[in-house]
């Protein structure tokens, strides 16, 4: 696969992970360059050679948005999949207009929710783990109102990062991905879901560290998912206006651009992309698992506003950043296990 040019691009702002509200976030750059480090126990591989990869999401739903083709192509090539949804998604709102006048919805959207995770999971043949927090919520207004008590963003790190490291140490995934140090948008509960990510990679293969979690596993790489990355946009808004077709990216490529003094291109990137997964042949697949989050995702909204056969001729990959390495990783990258295989 041959990896295209790309320009230190990146939005100042990202949706949300469902309602793809656009909000400000902060544009500290960090070292472009992948961590290696080396391995404190030797690595252990399943007797059969299995592969396995753990996500780390923060609500049901982000799951879908974010990598789901990805976790798809590996689950169908036999690598063991798993996605951790770190909360419940029970302060979320119904963000499709169809669902709104569901019972279910006004009753129990939290365990409505549920039953729309479990349906994703079924469509992106994958395994999945709920960590069991609760959710923080969006704060908004001005000045912020204070989040709820007990909520996940507010636990301290060591609490929030315990079943984590657990988990790590049952599935012993080789490769673990997660958000950026930003939550990839600033969502609380998508910063705390990076911090529990992180902590789990350098933690869960220290025998010393959380005790009574299990036994030491050290994963080999971690990876930042970049799914809303302004590159992707860009060139499915250019494909889309040379067909003479309405782009609707168009708004959204403007406003970055006005974030940029120049008004040239949006901020540097906190990593840059490093890694792309070819897997445009689940992109229904990824489509189905979206569609599962029913009270989430509006069908006629703006993740299908593209057609699929479109997106796989423009842009056929989902975009990473490989940020540490405990084996000898080259960049570019077209597989997450480059190295481990």
């Amino acid at each position: 696969m041959t990896i295209r040019p790309r320009g230190a691009l990146e939005p100042a702002d990202l949706p949300q992970c469902s309602p793809l509200h656009f909000t400000e976030h902060s544009c500290r750059r960090f070292p472009p360059t992948v961590r290696s480090t080396a391995l404190s126990t030797e690595p252990s591989f399943a007797p059969d050679g299995e592969l396995r990869l753990l996500a780390v999401h923060a609500h049901p739903d982000d799951e879908a948005s974010k990598g789901a083709a990805t976790m798809a192509s590996y689950a169908a090539s036999g690598v063991k999949v798993m996605v951790a949804t770190c909360t419940g998604g029970e302060r979320g709102d119904v963000l499709n207009p169809a669902a709104e006048d569901e019972p279910s919805a006004k009753r129990d959207l939290a365990g409505l929710r549920r039953s729309e995770m479990a349906a994703s999971q079924a469509a992106l043949g994958i395994e999945h783990r709920w960590l069991g927090f609760m959710d923080s919520g969006l704060p908004e207004g001005d000045p912020l109102p204070e989040l709820p008590a007990g909520c996940f963003a507010l636990r301290p790190l060591q609490t929030a990062a315990a079943p984590m490291v657990k988990l790590v140490r049952e599935f012993r995934p080789h490769v673990i991905i997660s958000y950026d140090e930003n939550g990839g948008y600033p969502h609380p509960d998508h910063i705390m879901a990076h911090r529990v990510a992180v902590e789990a990679f350098h933690a869960a293969g220290d025998p010393l560290a959380y005790p009574g979690t299990g036994a030491p596993w050290e994963p080999l790489k971690l990876y930042y998912d970049r799914g809303f990355n302004p590159e992707r946009f860009r060139a499915l808004h250019e494909a889309l206006t040379r067909a003479g077709l309405e782009s609707p990216y168009a708004e959204r490529l403007a406003a970055w651009l006005e974030t940029e003094p120049d008004g040239h291109q949006p901020p540097a990137p906190l990593h840059p992309t490093t890694t792309q997964v070819e897997c445009g042949d689940f992109f229904p697949v990824r489509d189905a698992a979206l569609k599962a989050h029913r009270t989430q995702v509006d069908p006629e909204g703006f993740f299908f506003a593209v057609s699929t056969d479109l997106q796989r001729e423009v842009w056929p990959w989902e975009d990473y950043s490989l940020i540490e390495s405990r084996v000898p990783s080259s960049v570019p990258e077209t597989d997450l296990f480059a190295g481990i295989r």
